[in-house]
């Protein structure tokens, strides 16, 4: 199922659907238990706060994370946190809906039962999913073709991924591996031909791990009917978007990048972006003015200088415009002119300033670019001029991430942590490679709602 422009995997979906079930029943069985209510089929408002409860816990399961990828790796009990804030912050919208609609008089009686009903529910659910996990239900079995290095980590993120089950049946050898590099025992006959073992192994996928199919070594012919056949088959470059999605730059080759898919930018892509970006960026300076005010103070009274800082940086075409951020480091930060990179606990950032990294509030000014058409809210982050035009030399495909406006907040910075280094920078490349290449507005709308994710449990620096 393709979902936001990536493959959601079956389980994570079930999982979106049953948490939804689970508190549609929850609210109409509290109702029922009143027992001072009409039949639910003669109460169509029952029903409506049913599916208003139910909608609005689904949301609050995707802001607090709980569907990430690799969600299943942050602990036990780091899941019953985000899954109790969620629940918490659901009943509180919730009693306000009922206040609302004059419903109070026995809402906290009913938000009690609910939620109580979705704990238990909640529990079913993910133990059912954990078990399902565990099977070999569903479970993909993948062949790798190639047996060198790039096999042996192709490999390694077959068994790494959180929610992506699959089985490694083994290696098919080919003649453009110089060096075998994994273990023998899984090690398959190459006498047969690549058809035959995939049809005797029940394969459903191959994973082509060889750098370079000049030569002959790769058994095209054989790949061309496993794809006829309906087997999926991935070069590296595939693989790695698929599972790490990123674009990986090392093994990356110009023709890739021309004939694959992607990099849509139509007129009305670009039309509802726009259209988008004024909306939500002027709903959100509104609702976010009291803490801006708060930030101006704070900034004010902490240490003397400007409140608003302004940088130019590298924006769309390679246009430089001026980028506005709450200042949140020392007015002598670069006192002889030198361009430095950001680090972690840098000595130059204030208080203050350190607080307003960690929220993102430093970058609320931006909204304000939004709006003049420098940025979007979702894009790759604006670069100094400086670090671009270093950049450029040592990072191949570089000035493709300019083909986008650059954006507030994007999926390199909810995907990957602080960007401090040249090789930091490389990292995150690859995955505003992917951002460009398959951005869609499902992919912004995931972007947004990780970003409140991330900012809640503190899981990006910048």
């Amino acid at each position: 199922m393709e979902v936001f422009a990536q493959r959601l995997k079956a389980l994570t979906v079930l999982e979106f659907m049953a948490d939804a079930f689970v508190c549609f029943a929850a609210a109409v069985l509290a109702f029922k238990q009143l027992g001072s209510l009409p039949a639910l089929i003669s109460e169509p408002r029952v029903l409506k706060y049913a599916i208003f409860f139910a909608l609005c816990m689904a949301l609050m399961y995707t802001f607090v994370g709980l569907y990430r990828r690799g969600a299943a790796l942050v602990g036990i009990w780091a899941l019953v946190r985000r899954a109790f804030i969620a629940v918490f912050f659901g009943a509180c919208i919730a009693y306000l809906a009922l206040k609302i609609d004059g419903q109070d008089g026995y809402a906290i009686k009913l938000l009690g039962r609910v939620v109580c009903y979705v704990a238990v529910g909640a529990i079913v659910v993910r133990s059912f999913s954990y078990a399902a996990r565990q099977s070999a239900l569903g479970v993909r079995r993948v062949l790798i073709v190639g047996t060198g290095l790039e096999a042996k980590q192709v490999a390694a993120d077959i068994h790494r991924a959180a929610r992506t089950p699959a089985v490694l049946v083994g290696f098919y050898p080919t003649s453009s591996d110089e060096r075998t590099e994994v273990e023998s025992a899984r090690l398959l006959d190459a006498s047969k031909n690549l058809e035959q073992v995939v049809r005797e192994e029940r394969i459903g996928e191959i994973v082509v791990a060889v750098r370079d199919h000049r030569g002959g070594g790769v058994p095209m012919s054989d790949l061309l009917a496993c794809r006829i056949r309906g087997i999926r088959v991935l070069d590296l470059a595939g693989f790695y978007e698929l599972v790490h999605s990123e674009v990986p730059t090392d093994s990356l080759k110009a023709s890739w990048l021309v004939y694959g898919k992607g990099f849509g930018q139509s007129p009305a892509r670009i039309f509802f972006k726009r259209c988008f970006d004024i909306v939500f960026s002027t709903l959100l300076l509104i609702l976010a003015s009291p803490i801006m005010a708060i930030a101006a103070i704070a900034i004010r009274l902490e240490s003397r200088g400007p409140i608003i800082y302004k940088q130019e940086r590298v924006g769309l075409g390679g246009r430089i415009f001026m980028c506005r951020k709450f200042r949140s480091m020392r007015i002598d930060a670069e006192a002889d002119g030198v361009a430095r990179w950001a680090v972690k606990n840098d000595s130059r950032i204030t208080q203050f300033g350190m607080i307003m990294r960690k929220t993102r509030v430093d970058e609320l000014p931006q909204l304000f670019s939004v709006l003049r058409g420098e940025m979007s809210l979702v894009g790759p982050r604006p670069e100094r001029p400086a670090f671009v035009a270093e950049l450029k030399k040592s990072v191949p495909y570089y000035d493709i991430r300019h083909s986008v406006k650059p954006g507030v907040t994007g999926w390199a910075q909810v995907r990957y942590g602080y960007c401090a280094t040249i090789e930091d920078s490389r990292r995150k490349h690859q995955f505003d490679l992917y951002y460009v290449k398959n951005n869609t507005f499902a992919l912004d709308l995931l972007v947004l709602i990780e970003t409140v994710s991330v900012v809640l449990f503190r899981e990006g620096s910048q």
